[in-house]
């Protein structure tokens, strides 16, 4: 008889900015910009072997009625030069930064990423996302925003850039010399000529080939569009079904798609972002986690959610009091400004919520706590250890990306409690196995495709 390897899980942080997932209010909040904070939780996931750190992006402030929104992600330095920072606090830590395809050429992503790669000594990663706001896109040159069908459609076209760009260089096109210093060799760099629906893109590529030879692509899309672009194009979706039952419907799912676009099993990492909650006993963790959540989700909160779905003023309710006895405004603009707007319409969404809250004798604010709570692990260290290592074994995972409600600390007891006890079952590393974030994550290293036209050494 048999015994089936365990897999090994993969565990990456996530830095969360000012959002409603983040207590601020708790005396042990640290800020979302200053360089400790990022040094902090960089430090403490490579301390435990962590696969990767990760940055969300925000490329305009919301407003809510009209007003910028209290809990925007506001102030963060740009995506790439933190990492860069982070870059030279660590020494095996994947950094993975999101870069949107809707607003950015392929040229200069390419350049961006392949710097940061060769930098670090190939532990780049590229999470790609789309756009069709047209509020986010007044702050770009080429104005407006893409309608829904085009948006993959220019995301894959850019991805495809990049990969030429990146492959325009031999893995071996630098050659050192002890007395000349580095020098390119002959025929080693190809010239680009690409031109396409979304862009056209001529010339040398001036970045070598990082270590990886492509930075490892993420991709965070969950609708049937997005999904199928993962399995033609990403190393790594970063899911949001963090269920058990939820995500081996969604791997089921994605693992099909990507044997439709002819992948190899395994080629693509599943990993949703969760949150873990720990106590000593399973009622402490439990207690925890209510008082989290109460929070997370304050009076203003609960009125501000309501009135993205709502789409009017709900100021006067009280959040601890019923729903809103007035009806949507369902022709209205939206309330909100940059932000995607999750339910097309909203009719149905509001029926559901006022049964759910009659059946359950919810206030607004229970309602929204409920209905904003995405699963997550909570109890005592064995618990969720063994909880997270289940969802991996049995194929609802391939890991989690872990985001802390407190910055920068939020995550130390789960580093130090949790993390631990999956090393000792032996689906987690206890060291480092390579160099690269394609080692953390056992992924091919992807092979330089050979084009014509070399330039002359």
């Amino acid at each position: 008889m048999t015994t089936k390897p365990r897999k090994q899980i993969h565990l990456g942080v996530h830095f969360p900015g000012v959002n409603n997932t983040t207590v601020w209010t708790d005396p042990r909040s640290g800020s979302q910009i200053d360089f400790d904070s990022f040094e902090h939780l960089a430090r403490r996931a490579e301390e435990s072997k962590l696969d990767f750190f990760f940055l969300a992006e925000g490329l305009r402030l919301r407003e809510h009625k009209g007003l910028i929104h209290d809990l925007d992600v506001v102030g963060r330095p740009d995506t790439l030069p933190v990492l860069a920072a982070v870059a030279a606090v660590t020494q095996h830590l994947g950094l993975a930064g999101t870069i949107n395809t809707t607003f950015n050429e392929p040229w200069e992503i390419a350049r961006q990423f392949a710097s940061l790669d060769v930098l670090s000594g190939g532990r780049a990663a590229w999470n790609l996302v789309t756009s069709s706001d047209a509020f986010t896109g007044e702050n770009f040159r080429r104005g407006g925003f893409l309608p829904y069908a085009e948006r993959y459609e220019r995301a894959a076209e850019l991805v495809a850039v990049a990969r030429e760009l990146w492959d325009s260089w031999d893995d071996d096109a630098v050659s050192p010399d002890p007395v000349a210093g580095a020098y390119l060799r002959p025929g080693s760099v190809r010239r680009i000529d690409h031109v396409g629906k979304h862009f056209q893109v001529r010339g040398e590529f001036p970045t070598p080939r990082g270590p990886q030879g492509h930075p490892v692509l993420f991709q965070a899309g969950d609708s049937p569009d997005g999904r199928d672009f993962a399995a033609a194009t990403a190393d790594v979706i970063f899911s949001l079904h963090s269920s058990f039952d939820d995500g081996r419907t969604f791997y089921d799912d994605v693992q099909a798609r990507l044997a439709a676009a002819g992948r190899e099993p395994g080629s693509l990492k599943i990993l949703p972002a969760t949150t873990v909650v720990i106590g000593d006993t399973e009622a402490e963790a439990a207690e925890l986690a209510r008082h989290i959540r109460s929070q997370q989700v304050p009076g203003a909160t609960a009125i501000a959610f309501l009135e993205q779905v709502w789409g009017r003023d709900l100021t006067s309710y009280d959040p601890e009091g019923p729903l809103p006895d007035v009806e949507p405004d369902f022709d209205g603009a939206d309330i909100t400004r940059g932000r995607a707007r999750h339910f097309k319409d909203p009719r149905p969404v509001v029926a559901a919520w006022r049964e759910q809250a009659a059946a359950n004798g919810w206030s607004i604010r229970d309602l929204v706590i409920a209905v904003t709570s995405r699963g997550g692990f909570v109890g005592t260290p064995n618990h969720v250890a063994d909880e997270i290592d289940r969802h991996v074994q049995e194929d609802a995972s391939d890991g989690f990306i872990l985001v802390p409600h407190l910055t920068p600390g939020g995550l130390d007891d789960v580093l130090d409690r949790v993390v631990p006890l999956l090393v000792e079952r032996g689906s987690f590393r206890a060291e480092y196995s390579g160099p690269t974030l394609r080692d953390h994550l056992g992924l091919a290293h992807p092979d330089a495709v050979r084009r014509p036209a070399a330039l002359a050494g």
